[in-house]
């Protein structure tokens, strides 16, 4: 356990934490509004921010919060009012916030290509004492809300329209869920890289959704595997040269292949059982229609 002396590692670990928490607490919301792929698309458009931040000489993670809230209010009010053309405006928006932070990038005086790199890929060893104070502040933020709200964003999540028929605040809310998507891919950069946060607010959570029933568990059980598989990634990164995005994805990947061939037997299990008890009820109303009719109690 030498590893957790090292003031490095102490960073990278809370982190990792943090990261592991609230990329799966968003992640559910996006899953079952079927937008998974909505915070690779914030990831192209905070990379303008990254961009920005190194131009003008500030921390790029309150930089690429700031133009990722922008993005993700922008992609949803394009999702609500785009009609046949809103896929066009999305694809020009997520392209241009990728081509925005490389030309950024390259004009400011200290940005480089491996700057670059460790945003787009992770890399927790640049991980510094600011990085970790806004990474905590922006973290208090994701966790208030998607507990503080969670019955009201489990509404919208599930329906819309019930969710606005009893008084809920529908368009509110949604451009909230857009705004705590676009903290979180900000806060996961530094530990996954904004090309692979993605994959860690749904990759858990497609992996609980193979063994519980209810949002409350799913939502409960992707969190354990996405702290589990942060936490084994930075460790994994101390004693062995490997990037910690790319070896944290890779871990919840093979967590959700573990969790589905589990659940593929329990599953079949589980079918046969209510077949079988659809049978004998079947079996059993038709011995009680061939009943003499005073000999069927009632």
């Amino acid at each position: 356990m030498e590893f957790l002396q090292d003031p490095f590692m102490q960073r990278a670990l809370l982190a990792a934490v943090l990261v592991g928490v609230i990329a799966p607490a968003v992640g559910i919301h996006l899953v079952q509004r079927r937008q998974a792929l909505m915070g690779d698309g914030i990831g192209h458009v905070a990379l303008t921010g990254v961009g920005l931040g190194f131009l003008l000489s500030t921390n790029p993670v309150w930089m690429a919060t700031l133009v990722a809230v922008v993005g993700s209010v922008a992609m949803e009010l394009i999702r609500a009012y785009g009609r046949t053309r809103g896929d066009i405006a999305l694809a020009m928006l997520f392209y241009g916030g990728m081509a925005g932070g490389v030309m950024l990038m390259n004009l400011s005086d200290t940005g480089s290509n491996a700057n670059l790199t460790s945003y787009l890929f992770g890399s927790l060893s640049t991980v510094s004492d600011e990085d970790l104070t806004a990474i905590c502040l922006l973290a208090a933020f994701v966790l208030l809300v998607t507990v503080g709200l969670r019955r009201q964003l489990f509404a919208i999540s599930q329906d819309e329209e019930f969710a606005r028929v009893t008084g809920l605040p529908v368009r509110a809310l949604n451009l909230l869920v857009a705004v705590t998507a676009a903290v979180t891919v900000t806060v996961a950069m530094r530990v996954v890289g904004l090309l692979l946060v993605s994959a860690l607010m749904v990759v858990p959570v497609a992996a609980a959704q193979q063994i519980t029933r209810s949002f409350k568990l799913t939502f409960v059980v992707s969190v354990a595997i996405g702290i589990v598989v942060t936490l084994t990634g930075t460790v994994t990164t101390y004693y062995q040269d490997v990037p910690p995005g790319a070896t944290i994805v890779l871990l919840a990947i093979a967590v959700f292949v573990l969790l589905t061939a589990l659940a593929t037997p329990l599953a079949r299990r589980r079918a046969k059982t209510v077949i079988a008890a659809a049978g004998d009820r079947c079996e059993t109303a038709a011995e009680i229609s061939r009943r003499p009719a005073d000999d069927v109690r009632v």
